[in-house]
């Protein structure tokens, strides 16, 4: 008896797990993988839940993982969907609901060929599958505790693949080996409050942000590397609140997001970053505050054996080479890189996060079908 991926993604949509609920996503899933011989852990911390399986020996030397997540956003306004956000409604070969691209999807197509592939052909080395809750959150507590924990208990992945939805038009024309670097800034420029009609009884911070802005947002921070586009800045809020057109404020507030490539580092973009506001404050006479939150560095994982063992199998399953991209945004894979090789497949993510997210269900068969070759490559050599 097979697994079916597809009824799998639909049990998990009915599951509301909105970040940080569990939703019974997790419960369903080892139900599933302890029935297929899989060691289970439920590896939580501070209200996230997450979940580690392991089929095959602990200290074995090859171990193959998957990555992923069962959280998912929050459905919007409800009205708008055509159908329930967690009701798994099949229509012309369309799935929808919450979490059907991104990436309930993905976990149950993985799932289901590590299932099936164990009982049918036992591998010599282990699976591993690192589930967690907590990607669409802060993610400080999903894949993080995951390899805290697994580190603390010897467990290791030789590599690992993340199943995010990755590829932008079509079924297998594109993988992921590397992402760029996140990185939001907050500047509060603070000079002093007075009468619009007499500026020079006091400090405007209006025209210390704009200048601020200006410098950033024109700064070229590169051109690009081998395998990353050109490192981005983007202002995207610039806010006074102030009400009254007779009062000079006394503060504004900017943020700015840098995707970054391997360029950069996150702590050089904030020496930057403050170096900027400092020579904008001698200018004015301001006093401007810097808050950084550096969401994970860029990376990559150089093209070699994953990354052929990936392609090839998309391109026997889907007729199509992937393109070897570091494309778009965050993923756990920033966290599964310092543990071991990791790469992104998964399918077409046009409607991830959208009003009547959906997926065709033979994407789901089809990638089922290509992780089982993965699988099956892997452990032939």
């Amino acid at each position: 008896m097979t697994t079916d991926p597809v009824a799998l993604t639909a049990d998990l949509i009915r599951c509301p797990s909105v970040t940080p609920e569990e939703g019974g996503a997790l419960v369903l899933l080892q139900r599933l993988f302890e029935e297929a011989g899989f060691t289970c852990t439920r590896v939580d911390r501070n209200g996230t839940a997450n979940l580690f399986a392991r089929w095959g020996d602990k200290g074995h030397a090859r171990s193959f993982g998957f990555n992923g997540h069962t959280d998912v956003v929050p459905v919007g306004d409800e009205a708008a969907w055509s159908c329930d956000p967690f009701g798994a409604e099949i229509r012309d070969g369309v799935m929808y609901g919450r979490g059907a691209t991104d990436m309930k999807s993905g976990v149950a197509a993985f799932a289901a060929a590590a299932v099936d592939f164990v009982r049918e052909t036992p591998p010599e080395g282990a699976i591993v599958l690192a589930i967690t809750g907590d990607e669409e959150g802060d993610a400080t507590d999903g894949t993080v505790a995951l390899l805290d924990w697994m580190a603390e208990q010897d467990e290791r992945m030789s590599v690992c693949l993340v199943g995010e939805p990755t590829c932008p038009s079509e079924m297998g024309d594109m993988m992921k080996i590397g992402r760029r670097g996140s990185l939001s800034a907050w500047f509060t420029v603070t000079g002093t409050q007075g009468h619009a009609a007499y500026p020079h009884r006091a400090l405007n911070p209006m025209p210390a942000m704009a200048r601020l802005m200006d410098r950033l947002s024109a700064h070229e921070l590169d051109t690009g590397t081998d395998h990353f586009d050109a490192s981005t800045l983007a202002v995207v809020s610039i806010d006074t609140g102030n009400p009254a057109t007779n009062v000079i404020p006394a503060q504004s507030r900017g943020t700015v997001n840098i995707r970054f490539n391997d360029t950069h580092t996150g702590a050089a973009l904030s020496d930057w970053l403050r170096e900027e506001a400092a020579a904008v404050d001698a200018a004015f006479g301001t006093t401007t505050e810097v808050r950084i939150q550096i969401s994970g560095e860029s990376f990559l994982t150089p093209p070699g054996p994953l990354s052929d063992l990936v392609a090839a199998a998309v391109e026997a399953e889907t007729g199509r080479k992937p393109e070897l991209s570091t494309s778009g945004g965050t993923s756990d894979a920033r966290f599964v890189k310092d543990h071991c090789p990791v790469v992104e497949f998964g399918l077409v993510g046009k409607t991830m996060h959208q009003v009547d997210e959906n997926v065709p269900v033979d994407q789901i068969v089809r990638l089922k079908e290509i992780y089982t070759r993965i699988l099956r490559d892997y452990f032939a050599d």
